[in-house]
């Protein structure tokens, strides 16, 4: 097999500059809107990433209504009321601690329903740990179909769920504001540990 044969396919310079090394976190946002479908591929895109025997359970809310967004101003802590009003779109990133009732359809090759019930402690663990997992995909979807992120956990989570998941089944983890970032505002770009300060190769 020759070496062209053998390369695996890898992401330009500017696809690498767009989702990661010159992707920023905005804190101030253009006037301009969202459509509801691009927040749909968003998601359908970060779903295909993998997790834990394709449990899926994160669970996304767009708050977009200004009604919607007063609903969410009291959760937040004080230098995140601005910037989330202002945002065209707050997505409330959660899980679904029922995750695994879903499983037999998610992984129907075994039963690995049967592996989660009556297991709280791996339940919200896998819960949490892949739901996490999600919410970096989808800020990574949403960057790599040109949207910018400003993702935070300043807020109250038990406030959030009671006004956005009244039900008790989605438990929130973070929130990411979408939308057109105002590049003019951004602070200088803060460094990033080197690899020899946060790996190791053994």
């Amino acid at each position: 097999m020759s070496p062209d044969q053998d390369a695996r396919a890898t992401l330009s310079a500017d696809s690498l500059d767009l989702i990661l090394r010159k992707a920023r976190t905005h804190r101030a946002w253009l006037d301009r809107p969202v459509p509801d479908d691009l927040l749909r591929r968003v998601y359908e895109l970060a779903a295909e990433g993998p997790t834990s025997a394709n449990c899926s359970p994160m669970r996304v809310l767009f708050v977009k209504s200004r009604e919607a967004k007063e609903r969410l101003r009291p959760a937040l802590t004080p230098g995140n009321v601005d910037k989330t009003m202002q945002a065209p779109v707050t997505a409330i990133i959660g899980h679904d601690p029922q995750f695994y009732e879903l499983l037999p359809r998610l992984f129907p090759a075994s039963d690995m329903r049967a592996n989660f019930a009556g297991k709280p402690e791996l339940i919200a663990a896998t819960a949490f740990r892949n739901g996490s997992l999600q919410g970096a995909y989808l800020m990574l979807a949403a960057r790599a179909l040109g949207l910018d992120c400003g993702a935070m956990s300043g807020f109250d989570n038990a406030k959030v769920d009671v006004a956005f998941f009244p039900d008790g089944r989605v438990k929130s983890n973070f929130l990411c504001n979408l939308g057109y970032g105002d590049a003019s505002k951004l602070p200088p770009r803060p460094p990033r540990l080197p690899f020899a300060d946060a790996c190791r190769i053994i």
